[in-house]
């Protein structure tokens, strides 16, 4: 079984390598005179405009931060109604598919939906993120019920608390740690979402990537990475303190 199973992975990779263009990775050094050009205006950054772009990098976070904040939002009752151990079986089929549905629909393509609907700018953003983000954290919301203690849900039952008591002091208190923790990862995963979604006028420092790039000033658009990756940084660092004092 191993060797069918890394057979046929070794057999998909080489049927792949055409498919995938590989070939062509020789250009990266044919065409060098291009990445050199790109190259010198990359490492030369222009900070002229430094002030507007850590705003619209400041709006990004904020897209990020309220997209997860509505996804969290939906996610708790959603995995709770998913949970095969706090749910139905007639209730957990229909949930687990919206989910699988909310997930696998891309945040390009949901936030060029909301685009039409409620017009450029940062809300159709927001909205995008939260469904799509909604639809992941729901998923591992419901892994982590599913995988609490029974004993203290047994003990709120026993002493004659309802199902919602069940909820509230039998399972969140084991799965807080764990649904902070998957919150904060897709808060930072998020923040490099929304700055996918300004590329399609959903407002932040994508809108100014996107703007710079066509306009081929290179020196600009490094300005935006390195600003970009500050942001990020810093985020990364806040949620790694945050899950420490939580977990």
């Amino acid at each position: 079984m191993d060797l069918l199973l890394w057979g046929g992975f070794a057999v998909i990779l080489i049927a792949a390598f055409n498919k995938v263009d590989l070939p062509n990775i020789v250009k990266l050094f044919t065409s060098s005179e291009n990445i050199r050009d790109y190259g010198r205006d990359f490492l030369n950054p222009d900070f002229t405009k430094w002030r507007s772009l850590v705003g619209q990098m400041w709006l990004t976070v904020q897209i990020a931060l309220w997209g997860t904040f509505l996804a969290v939002f939906l996610a708790v009752p959603l995995s709770l109604m998913a949970s095969r151990n706090m749910a139905p079986a007639w209730m957990v089929w229909p949930v687990r598919r919206v989910m699988d549905l909310l997930r696998s629909i891309p945040d390009l393509v949901i936030g060029t939906l909301f685009i039409v609907a409620v017009g450029l700018g940062p809300l159709a953003g927001v909205l995008a993120i939260a469904l799509n983000t909604a639809g992941v954290l729901a998923k591992l919301f419901s892994e982590a019920v599913e995988s609490i203690d029974k004993g203290p849900v047994e003990g709120v039952k026993a002493t004659g608390g309802g199902r919602l008591h069940e909820i509230v002091w039998g399972v969140i208190p084991q799965v807080a740690p764990l649904w902070t923790s998957f919150a904060l990862y897709r808060f930072e995963s998020n923040s490099r979402a929304a700055t996918v979604l300004g590329l399609i006028g959903a407002g932040g420092i994508g809108q100014a990537l996107f703007e710079s790039l066509q306009a081929f000033k290179y020196r600009e658009v490094s300005t935006i990475a390195i600003i970009i990756i500050v942001a990020v940084t810093v985020i990364d660092t806040l949620s790694q303190i945050m899950r420490k004092r939580l977990l």
